[in-house]
């Protein structure tokens, strides 16, 4: 059986059967994914990360409730009713995974990404944390510690990246455009600029 549970198969095998049936277009379900995977969910994240890289006061906040903080720019519900933030440092690098399924903050990184979900990634995370950062092209330094946090479906995890150098004077759009959907669950770093 495959590594999902045979869940792409059936995925496509109930994609194939609505298209053919004429009750959904192809085009729209790919852009529905799309605007999901890509750029409501994560274009949330990246300017809470935007917003605390440039406002000392809400970065505070965000440490002390990133729940709240994450509200005060119109980012909640279901999945995201308590968020604890986590700052990466030189020392320090987050990467979160939920072990038992797919605990994921969806108001601020949309959906979960197939990998997210998969009993490799839960299980190496975990294991070999490095390893895993290392198939994702991130090569930290050894003096970095890594804190692996295992999300749940009571508490949620959103990664603040290290903000990337030479972006000082950048406007947290600018900023935000740099943060990546994979540097909020902590597999990847922000785009350099």
């Amino acid at each position: 059986m495959a590594e999902d549970g045979g869940m792409a198969a059936r995925v496509d095998a109930l994609e194939s059967i609505l298209i053919e049936k004429g009750y959904v277009e192809p085009a729209a379900l790919d852009a529905i994914v799309e605007t999901y995977e890509r750029d409501v969910g994560p274009r949330n994240g990246a300017k809470v990360v935007a917003r605390s890289w440039t406002d000392p006061a809400y970065r505070e906040r965000l440490r002390r409730d990133a729940t709240s903080a994450i509200a005060e720019l119109g980012f909640s519900g279901r999945g995201g009713e308590h968020i604890v933030a986590l700052e990466n440092t030189p020392e320090l690098h987050h990467l979160v995974v939920c072990t038992l399924c797919s605990c994921y903050p969806w108001p601020v990184l949309g959906l979960p990404p197939t990998w997210y979900k998969s009993p490799a990634y839960r299980s190496r995370a975990v294991i070999d944390p490095r390893g895993v950062l290392a198939d994702f092209g991130v090569a930290l330094p050894e003096s970095t510690r890594i804190a692996v946090h295992d999300s749940t479906s009571e508490v949620r995890y959103l990664v603040v990246p290290m903000r990337p150098a030479g972006t000082d004077g950048w406007a947290e759009d600018q900023l935000a455009e740099l943060v990546t959907r994979d540097s909020m669950i902590g597999t990847g770093l922000p785009a350099a600029p």
